[in-house]
C-alpha cells in the first residue's frame, strides 16, 4: 500500500496581481510528469513482530522519497523542457539509488528475525513518463478504464487521454481533479444489491456518535501504516473519536485519551482524508508537507453529518472485535496500484441506491454529497494488525460468509455527508469550485483513492454489549432506539431519509430514480438490505414500542435525536425528555431507518420550503387529546341528569 508512485504536478494559486486579473479563487496547474514506482508495501504480507516498526518507517520513507522527487520535478519543469536528460540524471537516478538502499534495509530488518524476502530489489527502479500518460479516463458508468492490467511498476501507463474536452493530456498534467472525475448522479443506474439474510443472521445495529470533527483535529500522519513518522500520509486527515491521533501515539496513549464520542466508553479512532474545495483558500497547511506543498490545497470542508453504525452479518452471529484492532478500508493509492483494494463509495442524499466507485457525484439542488465506507467484517481470530494492514481482516463473500478460519465481527459502516454544491465543470470550477479528497501527490485527488481508517478502542464491556445487541436483533447505541423484532427484515446500517434530500417540487428524485433508497456499500461487501425508505407516517396512535430510527444526525445528544440506551453507560441528559417517538412500528420494514417526523428539523442549507419535509406529529395521551375525546360524553351525562330531574319534578306536580 505504501511505496507507490505517481503523477506529479504543481498547484499554483493565481491572483489578480500575479496573473493580470485572473480569478483569485482559481487553482491553476503546470505540467511536470508522471513517476511510476512499484508498490513495495503490498508485497510484504508477513513481517516478524520484531521488524514491524523498522519496516513501517522504511515504507514511509519510500513515500517521502517519491514526494521529494515530485517536488524536484515541480521546481525543475523549465530545466526538463530545455534538457531531456536532466530528469534522469537529477531526479530519477537518485530516486532509484535511494529506493534501492531503503528496500535493502527492509530486507535486512526482516532477515534479522525471519526469512529474507526475495525479489524486493527489482522494485527499486521507477519510470518517468510524459505528462499526457496515465490519464486514466474513467467512463460515466462508474467503472474505471485502467488500460493496464497490472497497475504497479514500469508496466503502468497504457491509459488513454480523457475525453472531457481537455485534449492532449486529459486535464491530468496537473494535480487534479478534472471534469472527467465527476458524473451526474441522475445519470447513474441504481446498483445496490443485498445478500438475503439467513435464519441465523445477526440483524441488530449499534450506533456510536462522535461528532463531525468540530474540534478541528487534523494532521498528515497515519499511526497505522506509518507509526513514528511525521507526515506519513502525505495528506490531511479528519479525526473523530480518539483525540490522541498522531503518528507517535502508543496503544497506551490511545487507551488513556479523551474522546469526542458521546458514549465515553468509545475511545476508538476514526479518520479519513479531508474533503476540500479547490478554491485557492490558504488553509493552515497551505505551505507545509502534507498540504499545499504536496498538492493538497483549498478550503477544508467540515462534514455536515457523520454516522457510525456497526451492523451484523446476513449469515451468522458476530463475535467481539479484539481491542486495538486496526482496519483500513480502501486504497489511498488505487489510482496507481489498481482497484484490487479500492473501496470508495460516493453518492448523494436521496439517491443512495446508486453508488460510484471512481467518480465524484454531481448532486441536484437540495441533495448533499455522501461518502460511505463499509469496513471489512471478517477477522482471522488472532491478529490485531498485519504487515500490509490487510491480511488479518477480510471482506465477506457476496453471500455474507467469511473465509475458512475467519470470524464474522460487527461491520463498521461510516457515512459522511457534505453540504457542497455541484461544481461548474464548464469553466473548470471557476464559478463553483471543484471538490475532492486529499491524496498522495501522485494520486491526483481521484475519488477511487478514498479510504478510511479505524482502531477499536471500545471498552470491553461496551463491545460485549454491542455484540449482544447485534446478535439479538436490537437497535442500540447513542442515537438509536432499542427494541426491534429479531424476525424482522434485516436492519439497515445507514440512514435512508436524510437532511438535504430533494424536497417535493424541487429536483426531487422521480420514481425510478432511487430517491430515498438505502445507502449502498462498496461492491466488495453488500449491505444488509436494500429496502426503499419512506417518510415516517403521520399517526395518532400512541407508540407502544420503539420505532426504528436512523443514527443520530447531529452527532450530539439532543432531545429529538439521541437517547442513550439503558443497557449501558450514562443516559443522555435529555434522555428523560425524549419520549418514544410516534409514527411507525418497529416491525414496519418500510420505515426502517427513518426518523419520526417530529425529530427531523430542516437541515441548514436544505432548500426545502418550511413544512414540506416533514409533517407535525400527532400527539397521543395528553390532556388536550383526552378532553377532545371525553367532553361529548360529559355533556351527554349532564343532559341525561337534567332530564331525569325534570321528569321527577313533573311527576310530583301531577301527583
Amino acid at each position: 500500500m505504501l511505496g507507490g508512485g505517481g503523477l506529479v504536478a504543481a498547484n499554483v494559486y493565481a491572483s489578480a496581481t500575479e496573473d493580470g486579473g485572473a480569478d483569485p479563487a482559481r487553482t491553476l496547474s503546470s505540467p511536470a510528469g508522471t513517476i511510476d514506482c512499484p508498490d513495495v508495501g503490498s508485497k510484504l504480507t508477513a513481517v516478524p513482530d520484531g521488524a514491524k516498526e523498522d519496516v513501517a518507517k522504511e515504507l514511509a520513507l519510500l513515500d517521502e522519497q517519491i514526494a521529494e522527487a515530485y517536488q524536484r520535478l515541480q521546481e525543475s519543469a523549465q530545466a526538463i523542457q530545455q534538457d531531456a536528460g536532466f530528469a534522469d540524471s537529477a531526479i530519477m537516478n537518485p530516486l532509484k539509488d535511494k529506493r534501492t538502499a531503503t528496500i535493502e534495509r527492509i530486507a535486512i530488518a526482516i532477515d534479522r528475525t525471519g526469512d529474507r524476502p526475495e525479489g524486493l530489489e527489482s522494485l527499486a527502479p521507477c519510470t518517468l513518463r510524459a505528462a499526457d500518460s496515465g490519464t486514466g479516463d474513467q467512463g460515466d458508468d462508474g467503472t474505471q478504464d485502467d488500460g493496464a492490467d497490472n497497475q504497479s511498476g514500469a508496466d503502468q501507463g497504457g491509459q488513454q487521454p480523457g475525453n472531457d474536452g481537455q485534449n492532449g493530456n486529459g486535464g491530468q498534467a496537473g494535480n487534479g481533479p478534472v471534469a472527467a472525475d465527476y458524473v451526474d448522479i441522475k445519470a447513474v443506474q441504481p446498483n445496490v444489491q443485498s445478500p438475503a439474510p439467513q435464519s441465523d443472521a445477526s440483524r441488530g445495529t449499534f450506533v456510536t456518535s462522535c461528532g463531525v470533527n468540530e474540534n478541528g483535529l487534523f494532521n498528515s500522519d497515519n499511526v497505522i501504516v506509518a507509526p513514528g513518522v511525521s507526515n506519513g500520509a502525505h495528506h490531511f486527515h479528519d479525526y473523530i473519536g480518539n483525540q490522541s491521533n498522531t503518528a507517535f501515539a502508543s496503544d497506551e496513549d490511545l487507551a488513556n485519551a479523551e474522546t469526542s464520542c458521546v458514549d465515553q466508553g468509545d475511545k476508538s479512532t476514526y479518520y479519513w482524508p479531508v474533503l476540500r474545495l479547490q478554491n485557492g483558500t490558504q488553509e493552515q497547511d497551505a505551505d507545509k508537507p502534507g498540504g499545499g506543498i504536496e498538492g493538497n490545497a483549498g478550503e477544508i470542508v467540515t462534514p455536515k453529518d457523520v454516522t457510525l453504525t456497526f451492523v451484523g452479518n446476513p449469515r451468522s452471529k458476530v463475535t467481539e472485535m479484539p481491542r486495538l484492532l486496526r482496519i483500513i478500508t480502501g486504497d489511498a493509492k488505487a489510482f496507481v496500484n489498481g482497484t484490487a483494494n479500492a473501496n470508495a463509495s460516493w453518492s448523494c442524499t436521496g439517491f443512495e441506491d446508486r453508488q460510484l466507485k471512481d467518480k465524484y457525484p454531481l448532486c441536484p439542488q437540495g441533495s448533499d454529497v455522501v461518502r460511505t465506507f463499509k469496513f471489512q467484517s471478517c477477522w482471522d481470530g488472532q491478529n490485531i494488525d498485519s504487515a500490509n494492514h490487510r491480511a488479518h481482516v477480510a471482506f465477506a463473500a457476496a453471500d455474507g460468509s467469511c473465509a475458512n478460519g475467519f470470524k464474522a465481527i460487527p461491520q463498521l459502516v461510516q457515512r459522511i455527508v457534505y453540504d457542497v454544491d455541484a461544481p461548474s465543470l464548464q469553466d473548470g470550477g471557476r464559478t463553483t469550485p471543484l471538490f475532492a479528497v486529499d491524496s498522495f501527490p501522485e494520486q491526483l485527488h481521484k475519488p477511487v483513492t478514498d479510504h478510511g481508517d479505524f482502531i477499536n478502542v471500545f471498552d470491553e464491556d461496551l463491545m460485549g454489549q454491542m455484540v449482544d445487541c447485534i446478535n439479538e436483533g436490537r437497535k442500540c447505541g447513542v442515537g438509536a432506539d432499542e427494541g426491534g423484532n429479531p424476525g424482522e427484515e434485516e436492519p439497515t446500517e445507514q440512514p435512508t431519509q436524510t437532511p438535504g434530500t430533494p424536497p417535493a417540487g424541487d429536483d426531487k428524485p422521480e420514481p425510478g430514480d432511487g430517491g430515498g433508497e438505502q445507502t449502498e456499500p462498496p461492491a466488495t461487501e453488500e449491505p444488509a438490505t436494500d429496502e426503499p425508505a419512506t417518510e415516517a407516517p403521520v399517526t395518532d396512535e400512541p407508540a407502544n414500542e420503539a420505532p426504528e430510527t436512523e443514527p443520530a444526525k447531529d452527532d450530539k445528544p439532543t432531545v429529538s435525536s439521541t437517547v442513550a440506551p439503558k443497557s449501558y453507560g450514562t443516559p443522555s441528559a435529555d434522555g428523560d425528555a425524549t419520549a418514544p417517538a410516534q409514527g411507525g412500528s418497529a416491525n414496519d420494514d418500510a420505515d426502517a431507518g427513518s426518523t419520526p417526523a417530529q425529530s427531523q428539523p430542516a437541515a441548514a442549507g436544505d432548500d426545502s420550503d418550511a413544512g414540506t419535509g416533514t409533517q407535525p406529529q400527532a400527539v397521543g395521551g395528553d390532556l388536550a387529546e383526552t378532553g377532545t375525546t371525553l367532553w361529548p360524553a360529559a355533556a351527554g351525562a349532564v343532559l341525561l341528569m337534567s332530564g331525569f330531574l325534570l321528569l321527577v319534578r313533573t311527576r310530583r306536580r301531577s301527583g
